[in-house]
């Protein structure tokens, strides 16, 4: 058993992965693969260090358009593992954490696909962390891309010439701090939350209690105690005003 699946059973630390994805095309349901998964263990938001990161022979040609991206080419890719050699340490590394990336929806659905190709169940949606979500709440109306998130939080992307699934992964973690509370998160004394990076940015809903509405009107009482003390006043200013009748 893995050390790292007691620290996700471990309640008092938070387990997650940062993952990145790097494909043939955009189409997994067209025949575009998976070429490159690069994961990266967070605990309590802080890196560990520990890292998965494979790169496969996608039994297929590497369009130019797509190579352009990421730089893998046929021949770098040709003596690489295919995806079903490496499943299992995938599946061992990323346990039951929540997974977390940029447009994950992208990133889950060449998972699942390679998953489904290799007779493997698919990841649950319900563990999916999405930081374009999370930017967007956060800042909404500002660019989202994961070049502009890493200029917005100061991380220091100059080695991102092409795309790269781990490079890729170890800015995004970062970014992911940020989004969620920064640094000081971990600071936290307490339990955290595997969903802290919805909490974060969810609405406070604010119970009002409603009372009912206090009368205003005099009593009599009131109005004869008023016209008692009115009768009491010498050349009122009012008096002025007032037509003669």
């Amino acid at each position: 058993m893995l050390a790292s699946a007691s620290i996700g059973r471990d309640k008092q630390l938070m387990r997650e992965i940062i993952f990145d994805t790097e494909t043939t095309g955009l189409n997994p349901a067209g025949g575009d693969r998976m070429v490159e998964i690069g994961c990266i263990e967070l605990v309590n938001r802080v890196e560990t260090g520990r890292t998965f990161h494979p790169y496969f022979n996608p039994d297929r040609p590497m369009p130019s358009e797509a190579e352009a991206v990421h730089g893998l080419s046929d021949i770098f890719l040709s003596d690489k593992p295919r995806f079903p050699d490496k499943v299992h340490e995938l599946l061992e590394f990323i346990g039951d954490s929540p997974l977390i990336a940029h447009n994950a929806s992208f990133d889950f659905g060449f998972l699942n696909h390679e998953l489904e190709r290799c007779a493997r169940d698919p990841i649950c949606l319900s563990r999916m962390i999405d930081t374009l979500l999370l930017a967007r709440s956060k800042h909404p109306g500002a660019k989202h891309s994961l070049d502009a998130l890493c200029t917005r939080f100061g991380v220091d992307r100059s080695q991102r010439v092409k795309h790269g699934a781990l490079l890729d992964a170890q800015l995004l973690a970062q970014v992911y701090v940020e989004l969620t509370g920064g640094r000081q998160i971990g600071l936290s004394l307490g339990v955290v939350s595997a969903n802290a990076e919805v909490e974060s940015v969810a609405t406070i809903r604010v119970e009002r209690v409603v009372r009912p509405p206090r009368p205003h009107a005099p009593s009599e009482e009131e109005r004869t105690r008023h016209r008692s003390f009115i009768a009491r006043l010498t050349s009122p200013l009012w008096e002025r005003f007032l037509a003669p009748v």
